[in-house]
């Protein structure tokens, strides 16, 4: 049965005349479906582009589509119009996730909620998911559902994508499929025909396993292997010759456990692999038996006696050509299920998988420090560099502090030399003048001569007749006349207890200093080095901060969390540039830098390397 819904999810019409129903279940991809109306049929006009399509069989809810090209022909067989459906799941191609984004480390859940939220109409939401991994995925100007489907890509172990479209908004899931048969295939019972296809190139008789780590630190198991850095079946090398398979599963951190792991995929990966296409009868409406049911995702045992097989394989692929005409055909396509191996994944296509999401790349952490003396004309300096393996800067924060500039000693040696001042020229210098005043000896006694004159050489002229007065021995005063001629020493005794009193006038004393040199000389000598740390009182108290030689509005002396981000030097279309960057911090005296810048970049893991 078909019927059809508006864009509002409401019944429009029930499709009585619909014929050549099918449909194709695919395991973890879009289902598609189609059905045919006579051109005659008036509900042709109710089937619009986009409108939404239920599809039934025998009775059963297949799922919920929606039309897409319509097809119309005209000829002798007769006039029909043939729709063309795809599942709603298709709804998330409707939207886009614009330009880059990117997510870090989410579980699962939260990273399908994300890319979910990136909807422009809320159709679909997270319903159950039963696995729970944490990876880092990076999105560019993808749709949704491509989004969506690279989420479980990288998980080590089977999924299934499933979804309830009964409800709204419709549920997606996300399980763990099973990995027992649940139904059965069985020739002479529902085999009705098959096709096996065997292909020699999916065999791997010689693998080296890798495990933790990078490089030639990854971890392999020439420890537990006798110093043989791979294990290989000799049966498999004999018969197909050597085909190697480098196998590499990081969660592996036990060489043991790894070779373990190896092994098993090696017994899976010696032999062809083979693909079945099986045309099988529906019997589960007539038996009523879940053993029955031919669905898609389910284990099936495949028994063949003629083939002398009996296998286990899953079921890829569930399509039927015409549920009205022939509601008992099924036509399956049965491929490898995913081997239980305890801690690994046999399926060779997922690791290819997981080797593209790797491939994109994982985030990256790093930091640079810087720690020494700075001042105005001399920077701290703190040089990084941007691969072009760089796909994303995330963050690029810078945390520093200023203090005391910092020196470790204070003298060093040295030797002699002679030293000259500069030359002064003579001058005349004066004392300052000074007043006159009477002075007198002290006291003495005893007899003696006082010399009073010696006559000189020649008359004495213009001298008056008594120029001294004196006290004779009668202790009388009397003249003491000097004769013209000058020729005779005077003198006069005296004796006793007496005092000498003189006259001193006022008068200045002068002297000249002539031109002159003050000359010395240093002997050879030797400062010892004075060794210690020894800081600068005084502290900066502003810095300029520049990235790429732009400004950062910044200028306190210490700060944490700066984002430098915004003043990376860019191209001209506004990326940042790949190479060399530089932050420089200077501050506005003598101090010293403690910096760090810390970075968060999404990086690609491709490249090449030439011996």
């Amino acid at each position: 049965m078909i019927k059809i819904l508006n864009q509002n999810r409401q019944t429009v019409a029930i499709l009585e005349n619909a014929y050549d129903i099918s449909y194709e279940k695919s395991f973890n991809a879009l289902w598609v479906a189609s059905f045919s109306l006579p051109l005659d049929d008036e509900k042709n006009d109710l089937c619009k582009p986009l409108y939404y399509v239920e599809v039934y069989d025998n009775g059963e809810y297949v799922g919920l589509f929606r039309i897409i090209p319509k097809e119309t022909t005209i000829d002798e067989g007769g006039n029909t119009v043939k729709y063309q459906c795809e599942h709603v799941l298709a709804t998330l191609l409707d939207s886009s996730i614009f330009k880059y984004r990117q997510i870090d480390g989410l579980p699962t859940n939260e990273s399908i909620e994300y890319v979910l939220g990136f909807q422009k109409q809320a159709h679909w939401v997270l319903g159950n998911c039963e696995i729970t991994r944490y990876f880092s995925y990076k999105f560019e100007n993808s749709n949704v559902l491509s989004a969506l489907f690279s989420i479980p890509q990288p998980f080590d172990q089977a999924y299934q994508w499933t979804y309830d479209t009964t409800v709204y908004p419709w549920r997606l899931n996300l399980l763990i499929p099973d990995d027992v048969p649940t139904c059965e295939i069985r020739e002479g019972k529902n085999l009705r025909g098959l096709t096996l296809t065997e292909d020699p190139m999916g065999i791997y008789n010689r693998i080296y396993p890798l495990g933790y780590g990078e490089g030639d630190n990854q971890l392999t198991i020439e420890s537990v292997n006798g110093g043989v850095p791979y294990i290989e079946d000799s049966y498999s090398v004999a018969e197909y010759g050597i085909r190697e398979y480098i196998w590499s599963d990081k969660k592996f951190e036990n060489a043991a456990s790894l070779k373990a792991s190896a092994e098993a995929l090696l017994a899976k990966w010696r032999e062809v692999i083979a693909s079945w296409r099986i045309s099988a009868a529906e019997l589960s409406a007539i038996t009523g038996e879940d053993i029955d049911k031919l669905r898609m995702g389910r284990i099936v045992r495949l028994v063949v006696p003629i083939l002398k097989k009996t296998i286990d394989l899953r079921i890829v692929k569930e399509s039927k050509s015409d549920v009205t005409g022939s509601p008992g055909d099924v036509q399956l396509e049965i491929g490898n299920k995913v081997e239980d191996l305890g801690t690994t994944q046999a399926d060779l296509e997922r690791r290819a998988q997981i080797n593209e999401l790797y491939s994109q790349g994982a985030t990256n952490y790093q930091s640079y420090s810087y720690n020494d003396n700075a001042d105005q004309s001399n920077p701290a300096e703190i040089v990084f560099y941007l691969s072009d393996d760089v796909v994303k800067v995330n963050e690029l924060n810078l945390w520093f502090e200023t203090s005391n500039f910092r020196a470790y000693e204070k003298a060093i040696g040295g030797g002699g030399a002679s030293s000259v001042t500069s030359s002064a020229g003579g001058a005349v210098s004066s004392t300052s003048s000074s007043g006159g005043g009477t002075s007198s000896t002290s006291s003495e006694e005893g007899e003696h001569v006082h010399r009073m004159f010696l006559a000189l050489q020649g008359p004495v002229e213009a001298l008056p007749d008594a120029l001294f007065a004196g006290k004779n021995s009668a202790g009388q005063t009397v003249n003491i006349n000097l004769p013209a001629n000058g020729v005779d020493l005077y003198t006069y005794s005296s004796s006793g207890k007496h005092y000498h009193t003189f006259q001193v006038p006022p008068h200045v004393h002068t002297f000249q200093i002539d031109n002159h040199v003050h000359t010395f000389t240093l002997l050879d000598h030797i400062h010892e080095i004075l060794w210690g740390i020894f800081k600068l009182p005084e502290l900066p108290t502003a810095v300029t901060i520049k990235v790429d030689g732009n400004t950062v509005p910044f200028t306190n002396v210490e700060g944490e969390n700066i984002d430098l981000v915004p003043y990376l030097d860019k191209d001209t279309d506004g990326r940042i540039t790949r190479g060399k960057h530089v932050v420089s911090i200077a501050p506005n005296e003598r101090g010293r830098i403690n910096a760090q810048i810390n970075t968060k970049y999404f990086i690609q893991s491709r490249g090449s390397y030439t011996l």
